[in-house]
């Protein structure tokens, strides 16, 4: 009798045709914005002009969507499908699960903006209302929680979803959007078109995450320099990038595990701890009075301000921010989509959903509540005047005053930069990670790749953040960002019809009120199991 052996797995390796042209383009981006800032700023300019006047409709319609889509996927019957093998247990606790997935999903992003986008939009609130009004207040309080909360993770689930699939009911042997893709092109998604869109997707996880870094490097450095008494110099800049580039790539050098869930874990503490204080130590009432009434204000006015573009005064409220911000996300959708995909296995579709949609709106809007009802005190009870300090200083002297008039001043500066910093490493390591495994073959929902690969993503990261600052500021990053998740509107919808065909072709309308996993046979067929 002859045993012939199985095959081994073929273990994972460095895609070529992914990892150099993207990694080599990147760097040249970086480079070519920082020796040509002028250039690049006239360029992108133009571009975002473009975008904005032609497709930010589009922009808007997508972010509806997402929300549509979502919710008859979680509460039909594939809602039940497990992501993962019969009887299999969720891979980290809920907790970690949430941590990871709100600090990829928003990070340094919420602590630039939470403070000053309520005194923007108080200086020049949308639909016509008087400047620095009773009413205006009301919209500046409500519309940030508007921006941070259900569109965008509900466009952060959307790809998430057709790559957990595809990882773990599926088994694909990799973790790309492009693989996700293959019930809906077929064998296409494994040539060269499939290249193609783990190329553009590579591009836009850079513009997005480009953002962060571009707001994030200038507000940080301001806190430094505040809480240790000296210049905010670009000597300063350059230190603190290189230290942040180490703490985020020691993490991704370690890996989910040992590095990022560690790191979120730790962000989420001292975020909480943050927030209570600023609640307690500040008008709580007030906050509490503000955030209980945006409530009200924003689901009153749901469909308004998501179809809102403002045609005929053309006041550039929506492009200047709804669009931006649904560019953003869409921009961050496959980076955000790829790592919660990887974190979530043995999870059901509607866990995914819900957990992800309702756990990263609840954290983004009670960030906004406490920071922007705070902030909004302060500017209309004449304690300080935000208004002027934001149109002469910029946003990060302006969020180190605010966080500066809190009590304890010295300890609250050095906690929120704390925070800033771990909340920036804690999205650029999930970064790092997800662009590595984009450009990894062979990669399996348990396998993690190279770790040089990892780090160089990371220096890549670092590269584009210095180009973006030498660029402009931020009009260029907000510009990147929108141009970036033009040509990733067509894969989002790829992704949602391989999705669709991979459930009926696997399920069918076997389901019924119960949770279901496919369990592969060893023969190469499967099975619909009841979990």
């Amino acid at each position: 009798m002859t045993v012939t052996a199985t095959p081994p797995s073929p273990q994972p390796s460095l895609d070529k045709k992914v990892f150099l042209p993207t990694f080599i383009l990147v760097i040249f981006i970086g480079v070519l914005l920082v020796l040509k800032p002028e250039q690049a700023e006239l360029l992108l300019g133009g571009a975002l002009q473009t975008v904005t006047g032609y497709f930010g409709w589009l922009y808007l319609l997508i972010g509806v969507a997402s929300i549509a889509v979502l919710a008859w996927l979680a509460f039909s019957r594939y809602g039940r499908v497990l992501l993962g093998a019969p009887g299999e247990n969720p891979e980290f606790s809920t907790p970690s699960w949430i941590a990871m997935m709100f600090t990829a999903g928003i990070g340094i992003g919420i602590t630039n903006w939470a403070f000053v986008e309520p005194i923007f939009y108080y200086q020049s609130p949308p639909f016509g209302i008087e400047p620095g009004s009773a009413l205006a207040a009301e919209w500046a309080h409500m519309y940030g929680q508007f921006h941070w909360s259900i569109v965008p993770w509900a466009i952060y689930a959307l790809p998430a979803l057709p790559v957990a699939y595809s990882l773990y009911v599926r088994k694909q042997p990799s973790c790309r959007i492009s693989t996700a893709s293959a019930g809906a092109l077929g064998r296409k998604s494994f040539d060269w078109f499939g290249i193609g869109i783990d190329v553009i997707v590579i591009l836009a996880i850079i513009g997005g995450v480009g953002t962060s870094l571009g707001l994030g490097l200038p507000l940080v450095s301001a806190f430094v320099a505040r809480c240790f008494s000296i210049p905010d110099t670009p000597m300063l800049h350059f230190g603190i990038l290189v230290v942040w580039t180490a703490v985020f790539g020691t993490s991704v050098y370690l890996g989910l595990d040992k590095g990022i869930r560690i790191l979120a874990d730790t962000n989420a503490i001292f975020a909480i701890f943050f927030l209570v204080f600023v609640l307690v130590a500040g008008p709580t009432v007030f906050i509490l009075n503000m955030s209980t009434n945006s409530i009200g204000l924003m689901f009153d006015n749901l469909f308004r301000i998501s179809f809102w573009m403002d045609p005929v005064v053309k006041s550039g409220f929506p492009e200047d921010w709804t669009v931006f911000y649904w560019g953003w996300w869409i921009a961050y959708a496959p980076m955000v989509g790829l790592f919660v995909a990887r974190i979530s296995r043995g999870r059901t579709i509607r866990e995914v959903i819900i957990g992800h949609v309702v756990w990263g709106s609840l954290g983004s809007m009670v960030f906004f509540a406490v920071s922007g009802g705070y902030s909004l005190h302060l500017e209309m009870n004449g304690i300080l005047d935000l208004s002027a300090l934001l149109n002469e200083s910029g946003i990060p002297a302006t969020a180190v005053t605010i966080v500066g008039s809190l009590p304890g001043e010295t300890i609250m500066l050095f906690v929120f930069t704390l925070l800033c910093m771990i909340f920036l490493a804690t999205t650029l390591d999930s970064s790092a990670y997800v662009l590595a495994s984009v450009s990894t073959r062979n990669l399996t929902g348990e396998g993690q790749p190279a770790r040089w690969n990892r780090f160089a993503w990371a220096f890549a990261l670092a590269v584009i953040a210095v180009g973006l600052i030498a660029a402009g500021g931020l009009k260029t990053v907000q510009t990147s960002t929108v141009i970036a998740a033009l040509p990733l509107l067509p894969v989002l919808v790829i992704l949602q019809l391989s999705l669709f065909k991979w459930l009926r072709e696997d399920f069918g309308k076997t389901l019924r009120p119960a949770n279901y996993a496919l369990e592969h046979r060893p023969d190469g067929g499967t099975d619909v199991r009841k979990v």
